[in-house]
């Protein structure tokens, strides 16, 4: 390594449509060294899809977490930086409003990315979790405003491709938002599975041919806040240690059911869950729908969990380390 490139400082932040987050660091002979890290949730696309527009609230509450991240990167004094914006700046009619007001107020520059481009980000940032041991492997980011899905394939020990991806008009937020808040019922969890396994049909139609797909032999990977949360949940931690989540395996029946139980959890006993509390309790149980409809529609013999995405391929590519081949085909889809 270079001498000018090990002192170089990176830094990728991902403004989502409920989190703020973001990642700083040194590269490394494995790959980088985190040297700082913040993640708030921000719930930037509250209302939105209600009003096709963020409202002032929520922009009040991302530019703090935001001027809070441009601190940390100037205090870090960063060299090379990306900062990107997804679904709710993707949807919201006001975005331009919001993404000057960030400049002005913060000084930063934010990018919004294609469905495509945070599907491939995501990819990138979990790379290292995907066991060479498995052909075929579905990674899923179940996000605030949109999930994606995207099947990759090993060419070669070293090699990935992306067979195809998907990017659904549900996510978190929006799916909570319509259903509600506080305690869903049966018809409201079977609903919301209904919701998006027809968002998905056409997508695992076409990706169904492969055999690996077809016969189960295939990993999922699931990287978000509702995946992470339920590993935690179910690895019976007292709190949340990302060391002991990310890349944990599970067998895709016990996530199953633990969504579903806590799905149908009463907002109180969410709460008091203690890796779920009061941040997430609002939009676990939206983000249990979506996972269940997911791991029903790809029978698969292993899950595992990544407690890492976006902001870790931003830096990934950054630093020139991603070995990802371009994408060939994409489905029908929202983003």
């Amino acid at each position: 390594m270079g001498r000018s490139r090990s002192r170089a400082v990176y830094s990728a932040l991902d403004l989502g449509t409920n989190n703020c987050r973001l990642l700083i660091a040194r590269p490394a002979r494995n790959g980088f060294r985190v040297i700082d890290a913040f993640s708030r949730i921000v719930r930037l696309g509250e209302g939105l899809s209600q009003n096709g527009a963020l409202s002032e609230a929520a922009m009040t509450r991302a530019i703090e977490a935001l001027e809070i991240c441009a601190r940390k990167i100037r205090r870090r004094q960063v060299t090379c930086m990306r900062a990107v914006a997804t679904e709710a700046c993707r949807s919201a009619t006001n975005r331009e409003h919001f993404l000057r007001r960030v400049k002005a107020e913060t000084g930063l520059n934010l990018d919004i990315i294609s469905a495509a481009e945070e599907a491939r980000l995501a990819v990138i940032g979990c790379q290292a979790l995907l066991d060479p041991s498995f052909r075929d492997a579905l990674v899923f980011d179940i996000g605030g405003g949109s999930t994606e899905l995207i099947l990759v394939r090993r060419s070669s020990p070293d090699r990935l491709g992306i067979r195809g991806w998907i990017s659904i008009p549900f996510g978190v937020v929006n799916i909570a938002e319509r259903f509600g808040l506080g305690r869903l019922h049966e018809e409201d969890v079977a609903a919301i599975m209904t919701l998006v396994r027809e968002e998905m049909e056409d997508f695992r139609r076409q990706m169904g041919n492969g055999a690996a797909v077809g016969e189960g032999e295939l990993l999922l990977l699931g990287t978000s806040g509702t995946v992470t949360t339920l590993a935690s949940l179910a690895l019976g931690l007292p709190r949340y240690d990302r060391s002991r989540v990310d890349g944990v395996w599970l067998a895709p029946t016990e996530m199953r059911r633990l969504a579903y139980e806590v799905a149908l959890m009463d907002h109180e006993a969410r709460r008091r869950q203690p890796c779920i509390g009061d941040e997430r309790a609002d939009y676990v149980a939206a983000g249990c729908g979506i996972l269940a409809a997911i791991l029903d529609a790809w029978p698969a013999s292993r899950l595992r969990v990544a407690d890492r995405g976006i902001r870790e391929g931003i830096l990934r590519g950054l630093m020139g380390i991603s070995h990802l081949e371009p994408s060939r085909r994409r489905a029908r889809g929202g983003g």
